[in-house]
């Protein structure tokens, strides 16, 4: 039966971020999460609906994709499907015709689960390989320990100070009070939670999301920053172990992060707090002849 591509539209948003959700499953493939869709609505619910596409067989909706920016789809295969061979080739399809509308003539980016047929087509296609990302998680089926300094939950009074920690954590930042309201009022921010660290003046000196995926699935961190006139300190450390303290109490499997492999400095940090390597991925790239 043929393969259709689609956009659910503001309405459907929640019937793709549920599939994201039942689709996590802990030992396989990391792929897009509903904490992506989370973290992107901070753009509002309109842009985030734009940026959304589904790949439905009979009705059932098989692949969900999210255009992370003008050049780059993060791809997502319901249990099963990332072999499939006809839903490979109409996706590797649309990805590569830009009349269809999804992505650009020229650059383009492609992520997609470790092993996914549609990556071989690409590849095959004349796409290549682009720069590595660690993902680095942390089984949370045992309890995880304080983490030594003051954690808060975030709510609408301190959205100006997590969203400031934010903007000194991230070059380029442009992350407002604003745009955490609108983050917080999307669908996926049900099963999250913002989290901020202070020191021991109570200065605000890192910030982190969790996403949930429900009970028993991985729960993701999007993002996580340390402001950068409080580095070298353990703040980034004791931030994402209350992270993973967080996902635990809202019955999340495991915790997940993906860093640039570059980013070492990010890594380590990551690891000090008992996450552990698990793999390395290349998103596909299609560079202009």
């Amino acid at each position: 039966m043929a393969i259709e591509t689609g956009r659910p539209g503001i309405d459907g948003l929640g019937d793709v971020v549920r599939l994201l959700g039942e689709w996590q499953r802990d030992g396989e493939p990391v792929q897009l999460h509903p904490g992506d869709l989370g973290w992107f609505w901070r753009f509002g619910a309109r842009r985030t609906a734009a940026a959304t596409l589904t790949w439905s067989r009979a009705g059932q909706v098989v692949a969900a994709g999210l255009l992370d920016g003008d050049d780059l789809l993060r791809l997502a295969f319901a249990p099963g499907a990332s072999q499939d061979e006809e839903l490979a080739r109409r996706v590797a399809g649309d990805v590569s015709e830009p009349g269809r509308g999804v992505l650009p003539e020229g650059r383009a980016h492609v992520e997609s689960p470790p092993g996914a047929l549609v990556r071989d087509l690409l590849l095959k296609d004349g796409w290549v390989a682009d720069d590595p990302w660690t993902v680095l998680g942390r089984d949370l089926g045992a309890p995880v320990p304080d983490p030594g300094v003051h954690v808060e939950a975030v709510g609408p009074e301190q959205a100006h100070e997590w969203a400031a920690v934010v903007r000194a954590s991230f070059d380029g930042s442009t992350f407002t009070e604003e745009r955490w309201h609108a983050m917080a009022a999307g669908v996926p921010y049900a099963g999250a939670r913002c989290l901020l660290a202070r020191d021991d003046r109570g200065a605000a000196v890192a910030a982190v999301a969790v996403w949930s995926a429900g009970a028993g699935r991985p729960g993701l961190i999007e993002p996580m920053g340390v402001h950068r006139d409080h580095r070298g300190r353990g703040h980034g450390r004791a931030i994402t172990v209350a992270a993973a303290r967080a996902l635990r109490e809202a019955g999340s499997s495991s915790v997940l992060v993906c860093c640039p492999s570059s980013n070492t400095g990010g890594i380590a940090t990551y690891r000090s707090a008992g996450l552990e390597r698990l793999t390395e991925r290349h998103d596909v790239s299609r560079h202009p002849s």
